[in-house]
């Protein structure tokens, strides 16, 4: 039995004696005992309260102790070297107790399989007759970013992405022997409010759609008039050094950019570029946004090629990377007689929200200057959209000035019968890189280029299980006509590509 049992026991006992005496039958010796009873049952009364006191004590502290303990797992802890370890957004995050220093693993891994349900080639007698189906690890990245004394980011990553069924991929576009590469070797200054100044290999933030994460981009490949353009220099794996400045509205950008991860940088072989930037989200709100922008790009120094001192060349695979076919090609451009003395790209750009319903478009022209001949115009653009049925929206990320991904409301869990976030889109795309060429006649005498002109039509759904997990299925329906003798001096006149069908699904895994 309990002392609290046994205290309620004991006062009711007495309290039971103290009321069977008659009141007038009490005597001297009878009152004594009635005293003294009463005596006890109060004495007893004071122990139960005081009993009761320190049991409403105790539990107030088990509830705190419960409660701090809820905190310490929720917090990040601290070591007794002052090391501090986190989660955010499941990244392996160890920073010192002040913030003013931190290290944290990255990773992504993008990969893809596919089928060329249907290749119909312009002419049989002209390769390619087919397109390879198969899967190809578009993206498998790690490595590690930080801070270091608060103001220093800094990012080191490397990517083993690109190898495919037709053979090692070529992710930075430098080494077609091997795929991999380094992808972000860089440090960025950002005391200074607003501003970030940054050198080093990484992805330079030009046109929209390379400001956006691969991690978040609409459809599985950028539309080819974006890849071209961003190619030309700046995109991934680019060494480069400049500026960049943001508000919650305006963001400003220029960068000085030279040859990708692994290019050869002997004699004089390394090209030399500049970029910049410029966007305004005009209409800003929980609900809805309008953002527009415009982007220069200038090759300065173009490469070299053998004996030729200036060269360049615009390609890119049909928005599909499960085969290595670039039928969209405009060979070299520049010869030792007649090099390319620049080269440059102009941009606009245009997005915007209303609630689950996302657009975005953007235009580019292409001009590349030649010694002796004429200057040859390109023209490409890209419009999407997309809807997302579970009723999450994109959102504008002022550090880039472009949109984020989308970030499930109910992150999918089995037994919790939650289903993540659902996302449909759409695209069109097109470019030409045909130029001051007449068909019959062969490039060499028309002084022109026929690089081909490419339409792609997407339908794509997205599934974002949660911020680290999506799967994305895409379907693509184009069209890639091209005269042959681009590169030579045969007459143009027969078919090179075809159209083709193809259907493709990506597994992401991203932290």
């Amino acid at each position: 039995m309990s002392t609290k049992k046994s205290l309620f026991g004991s006062v009711a006992a007495c309290a039971a004696l103290a009321l069977t005496a008659p009141a007038h039958a009490q005597s001297p010796a009878l009152n004594s005992q009635i005293q003294a009873l009463q005596d006890q049952v109060r004495a007893l009364t004071q122990q139960l309260q005081n009993l009761q006191s320190q049991v409403n004590q105790t539990q107030q502290s088990q509830t705190q102790t419960q409660r701090t303990v809820d905190q310490i797992k929720t917090q990040p802890q601290a070591s007794s070297g002052g090391i501090v370890a986190s989660m955010p957004n499941n990244r392996p995050t160890l920073s010192t107790a002040d913030g003013q220093n931190s290290i944290a693993l990255t990773g992504r891994i993008h990969f893809d399989s596919g089928d060329y349900v249907s290749y119909t080639p312009a002419s049989r007698k002209v390769a390619p007759n087919d397109l390879n189906s198969g899967v190809n690890l578009r993206r498998g990245r790690i490595g590690v970013v930080g801070k270091v004394a608060g103001e220093w980011n800094y990012g080191l990553i490397y990517d083993f992405g690109g190898s495919n069924d037709s053979g090692a991929g070529n992710p930075g576009g430098t080494n077609a022997a091997n795929g991999g590469g380094v992808e972000v070797a860089e440090l960025t200054f950002t005391g200074i409010p607003h501003l970030a100044l940054e050198g080093g290999y990484g992805d330079v933030p030009w046109t929209l759609e390379e400001a956006e994460s691969s991690n978040d981009i609409m459809f599985l490949e950028r539309a080819s008039a974006g890849v071209i353009a961003a190619n030309l220099a700046a995109g991934d794996f680019r060494s480069n050094v400049g500026a960049r400045w943001n508000d919650d509205r305006l963001w400003l950008g220029v960068y000085g950019t030279s040859g990708a991860s692994g290019a050869s940088h002997a004699g004089i072989g390394q090209q030399f570029g500049a970029v910049g930037r410029a966007t305004y989200q005009v209409l800003q709100s929980d609900d809805y946004s309008l953002h527009v922008g415009a982007d220069a790009e200038g090759l300065i120094k173009p490469a070299a090629n053998g004996g030729v001192r200036s060269v360049t060349s615009f390609s890119d695979r049909p928005e599909l990377r499960i085969d290595t076919t670039q039928i969209l090609n405009t060979g070299t451009i520049g010869t030792a007689a007649n090099p390319v003395s620049g080269a440059s790209v102009f941009g606009a750009e245009f997005a915007g929200g209303l609630g689950s319903l996302f657009g975005q478009a953007e235009y580019y022209h292409y001009n590349v200057e030649r010694a002796g001949l004429p200057s040859l115009n390109f023209n490409g653009g890209y419009a999407e959209a997309s809807y997302t049925l579970t009723g999450e929206h994109r959102k504008y990320s002022p550090g880039s000035g472009a949109y984020g991904g989308i970030t499930p409301s109910h992150p999918f869990s089995w037994s919790g019968g939650q289903w993540g976030a659902f996302e449909v889109g759409a695209r069109y795309s097109i470019i030409d890189l045909n130029d001051l060429f007449t068909p019959g006649l062969s490039t060499a005498s028309t002084n022109g280029v026929a690089g081909g002109e490419q339409q792609v039509i997407t339908l794509g759904v997205n599934w974002y299980l949660n911020s680290n997990i999506r799967f994305m299925l895409d379907y693509l329906h184009g069209m890639v006509d091209k005269d042959s003798g681009s590169a030579a001096t045969a007459p143009l006149g027969s078919g090179i590509g075809g159209r083709f069908n193809a259907i493709a699904l990506r597994t992401q895994v991203a932290w």
